[in-house]
């Protein structure tokens, strides 16, 4: 096993679990599996889709030839590149910076608003020395001092709020976030939780600037994208997770849209996660989504949607195919925040007044 010592440029939030300096050891024996973490050399200029969010949830800009360090791990994106984790990875070998939380892997399709992803020469498998006095190093990965998701017995029974999308991009966090500060603003501990999607920090800060008292995601789980795999477990496990720290109310976003590939099917299925909904919140981006949305809750899955927000609320149209075609209600998180807020508040409250009590 070769040592090298680097000084890196740019740390990825995707690493975030992992106390990392700049000053890092890397080996060149690297283990090609979802969540250890790496260091590359970012090849090639961009105009778009050319940052990088750091730990802290800053955005800075990549320029060819910075050294940085992100997470090995697949990606599913519609809007954005699709990627796989190799079966072996070797110094030397390019490989591409699949999203903006430092997200590695091969690229296997891309979206023509983002262009050619960034490729990034392969320098070494990242080392932690967690022992003292010991030089050896292990291999660091993202599953170290993450949430435990394991047994969530004796949890309590804290009422969850779901957001859920047609489609990436469908006004999900905007939701989440104005519910988030709306129930606040009433004296509540409110939880923010990001359950499925692919490693980002922005969201989960989001909902914290809006009034949740803890906001976490899957990430904080050690998990990099989540799959159908994952997601129940990892969902059970965060929600049980803000129980205990004390949140009064859970607001859950599931990223992606009810049909993709990063198990929001799953969750929806899980009997367990669906009787603690209080309230399901669909954001869809027009009439047919909304349409749809309908149809794929109430046949897939046995559920119903309370309210819809997002693109199609965006203004009366929408609203108004929503109420009379559907029959159900539409309020725009952007410009009626606090109406929605009440709206969901007025769903919550038999479950509230027993957490509270």
């Amino acid at each position: 096993m070769t040592l090298q010592r680097l000084w890196v440029d740019k740390i990825a939030s995707s690493t975030r679990n992992v106390v990392t300096r700049r000053d890092i050891r890397v080996t060149d024996q690297i283990i090609a599996a979802e969540g250890y973490v790496i260091a590359g050399r970012i090849h090639g200029e961009k105009n778009v889709y050319n940052q990088l969010e750091d730990p802290h949830g800053r955005m800075v800009t990549l320029h060819h030839g910075d050294i940085i360090v992100g997470v090995l791990g697949p990606r599913n994106a519609l809007h954005g590149y699709s990627g796989i984790v190799p079966e072996s990875v070797t110094v030397g070998q390019k490989l591409q910076l699949l999203n903006l939380g430092g997200v590695i892997g091969i690229c296997t399709s891309q979206n023509p608003d983002v262009g050619r992803p960034f490729d990034v020469e392969v320098l070494g498998a990242v080392l932690v020395f967690p022992d003292f006095e010991d030089r050896s190093g292990v291999h660091a990965t993202i599953r170290m001092n993450a949430i435990d998701c394991g047994d969530d017995a004796g949890t309590p029974d804290v009422p969850v709020v779901y957001v859920a999308g047609t489609c990436m991009s469908s006004g999900k966090t905007s939701a989440a976030c104005q519910l988030i500060r709306q129930l606040a603003t009433r004296g509540l501990a409110v939880g923010g939780c990001k359950l499925t999607g692919v490693s980002l920090r922005r969201d989960t800060l989001q909902m914290l600037d809006y009034g949740a008292k803890l906001a976490v995601s899957f990430t904080d789980a050690g998990v990099v994208t989540t799959t159908g795999a994952t997601a129940v477990r990892v969902a059970r496990g965060l929600v049980s997770h803000l129980g205990a720290s004390g949140a009064q109310v859970i607001v859950a976003e599931l990223g992606d849209g009810i049909l993709g590939e990063y198990g929001v099917q799953d969750i929806l299925r899980d009997r367990e996660l669906a009787s603690r909904a209080s309230a399901m919140v669909m954001c869809a981006n027009d009439p047919v989504g909304a349409w749809g949305a309908v149809q794929v809750m109430r046949n897939e899955f046995g559920l119903k949607i309370d309210v819809f927000s997002g693109p199609t609320t965006d203004n009366n149209v929408g609203v108004r195919y929503v109420r009379e075609q559907l029959g159900l209600e539409a309020i725009n998180a952007r410009t009626n925040g606090p109406q929605l807020g009440e709206f969901i508040a007025s769903r919550l409250n038999g479950r509230l007044k027993k957490v509270v009590a």
